[in-house]
């Protein structure tokens, strides 16, 4: 973790930054600059769950430099914890923000994730949005496990390009757990940001905007995907709300006893 000072909640154990878009991009720009090996994640329940189930997991995410407020459920749940003022900061919105300030600064980026054919279309639409954007390469990596010797030689590619950030988009867990693996040996910022190469390739078509702002981003991607996505909704958020109620109700109890 890079930011001591930066205010912070843990959420069911998980750690959420008071964070922005503008603070980090700031953020990202100031250690792309300094070349520092890190990694950034944009959590939401599906995120926050994984880690309770898996505790290993969970420590790989309170390791990330900066732990961005993904979803509207964590977003409510800082602004109950204290953080009164806390906004969305949304992994491919994140994205867009920081090409935007690439473009302006000349700061290159990698995108390492997905298909060739989606690659392909992502780069296109990033081109045509930012003009200025450096994209120094791309790689789709197999969907199964890598060797070591694999991995070796992805962070190779990536360092040839001369790119100081790289775009991660493998999914949940995986994309988390590959940063964790190449922190210190790739000396680039890294991003996890889930579902954003397949919105920004056009694959996938992104909930409305109206949606996202009512946290019913979920139900519109279950009844879009319901065979892949019905376990990670119908078993995780009402679970999630259970447990950060039992949260709620403990540091209250606590705030209670030491007034008294």
């Amino acid at each position: 973790m890079l930011n001591p000072d930066l205010e912070h909640k843990l959420i069911i154990g998980t750690r959420i930054d008071a964070t922005s878009y503008e603070d980090a991009c700031d953020r990202i720009q100031t250690w792309a600059t300094n070349q520092t090996s890190c990694y950034i994640v944009a959590a939401n329940v599906h995120v926050v769950m994984t880690g309770y189930w898996q505790r290993n997991y969970q420590k790989i995410i309170n390791n990330a430099a900066l732990v961005t407020p993904d979803g509207m459920p964590l977003v409510w749940a800082m602004r109950l914890l204290g953080v009164k003022r806390q906004s969305r900061v949304y992994g491919p919105d994140l994205m867009l923000a920081w090409c935007d300030r690439a473009a302006k600064y000349g700061i290159p980026i990698f995108l390492y994730g997905g298909t060739e054919a989606m690659l392909a279309k992502l780069q296109n639409n990033l081109e045509r949005r930012f003009p200025r954007l450096t994209i120094a390469g791309s790689y789709a990596p197999p969907f199964r496990p890598l060797t070591p010797e694999e991995e070796a030689s992805d962070r190779e590619r990536i360092q040839a390009t001369g790119a100081q950030v790289v775009f991660v988009g493998l999914g949940c867990p995986k994309q988390e757990a590959w940063m964790s693996r190449q922190q210190g040996k790739l000396k680039a910022v890294m991003v996890g940001v889930g579902a954003a190469f397949s919105f920004h390739s056009g694959e996938v078509a992104q909930a409305p905007r109206w949606i996202m702002r009512l946290g019913w981003e979920w139900l519109y991607r279950l009844a879009r995907e319901p065979r892949r996505l019905w376990r990670r909704y119908l078993i995780n958020n009402p679970t999630f709300s259970i447990l950060f109620g039992l949260q709620l109700f403990d540091r209250w109890i606590g705030i209670r006893s030491h007034r008294q």
